[in-house]
């Protein structure tokens, strides 16, 4: 079935949102809507899908459920969606699981470089046992992980001289999520790593405080960031997924019809979301290319080589037995 035409995505959001329960209640009864929140544009693919995950909520539960979204950070960072998702005053969000790494360390495993062999082995991984048991882990914080977006993979765009090779990244200052993970592969290949807020690394472009940057092209492009580093290496050293995660005090109030009809809408909002990164990672990399950027495509085995070590010494970790079934799913047929 194709997604893209399964329902319009002009539905309007209304003037006024209401909140999906009263105070930090955990009963949801029928006919209340979920308040959804994030930190993304209307554009972006992430917001579509979630609108149309509304939709499906609304058909699959003839208007008994719905879901009301405030995007562009209205309520908050990532950080303060969680905690409030935590404390049951607000239902969904989607979040980086980058970001979920201090709440779970298992979450960790996105960020190891190299992990992937493709993606469809990286799907395989997020539909097995595997990533199901990643989203459990997020109950003993008081979350509900419900499914994964995709966010593409992270390639590293440069203002003054293009990645070939990690040589080419020796003392540069790359910008990195304030993630241990993120420090470390980017140390492993040569660089200076430099957590930098979202909001400020334009200008820190701009102003030479960093050399560069790693993110997904759609980011890359969305951002503006092309406008100055105009070098972008498609080395592709991670793929680390979105995550929609609920609040555990009010998924659990839920029925269990009802439960059903949000995994239901959030599976086919998942082949929907994917549909549309698909289209804006084409689209990102053919109009930064129309404004002059350069896109690289390196061998990648030379940054394989060289976070390696830091690979083996995960593999020593917790992550150890997740490392070898994701390992293990790779060489599946």
């Amino acid at each position: 079935m194709n997604y893209v035409t399964r329902r319009s995505l002009t539905a309007s959001l209304g003037a006024s949102l209401s909140l999906g329960f009263s105070g930090c209640s955990v009963q949801i009864a029928s006919g209340k809507r979920l308040k959804l929140a994030h930190t993304l544009n209307g554009d972006h693919p992430v917001h579509k899908a979630m609108v149309f995950m509304g939709e499906t909520l609304a058909e699959l539960s003839s208007g008994e459920m719905g879901v009301d979204i405030y995007p562009n950070g209205q309520l908050g960072s990532e950080r303060q969606l969680i905690e409030l998702l935590q404390i049951g005053a607000l239902a969904m969000t989607k979040v980086s699981s980058i970001s979920m790494e201090g709440f779970s360390s298992k979450m960790k495993l996105f960020s190891i470089p190299y992990l992937f062999q493709n993606s469809d082995h990286f799907w395989r991984v997020l539909n097995s046992d595997v990533g199901n048991s990643l989203l459990d882990t997020l109950r003993d914080v008081r979350l509900q992980g419900l499914a994964y977006y995709d966010a593409g993979s992270r390639s590293f765009y440069m203002t003054d001289a293009p990645v070939r090779s990690p040589a080419d990244l020796k003392s540069k200052k790359v910008r990195v999520l304030p993630s241990r993970t993120s420090i470390e592969m980017v140390e492993a290949l040569g660089g200076a790593a430099t957590p930098i807020s979202w909001g400020e690394l334009y200008t820190a472009l701009q102003q030479g405080i960093v050399d560069g940057a790693e993110n997904n092209p759609p980011s890359y492009y969305l951002s503006k960031h092309f406008e100055t580093a105009k070098y972008y290496t498609l080395d592709e050293h991670t793929s680390v997924p979105d995550m929609v995660i609920m609040s555990r005090r009010i998924f659990d109030g839920l029925t269990d019809q009802e439960r059903n009809w949000v995994k239901q809408a959030m599976a086919d909002s998942v082949v929907y979301q994917r549909e549309l990164w698909a289209a804006a990672e084409k689209e990102a990399l053919t109009e930064v290319a129309k404004s002059g950027v350069k896109i690289i495509y390196p061998d990648k085995q030379p940054f394989r080589d060289a976070v390696a070590p830091m690979k083996a010494d995960f593999s020593k970790t917790e992550l150890g037995p997740l490392i070898r079934q994701v390992e293990a799913l790779g060489s599946a047929s």
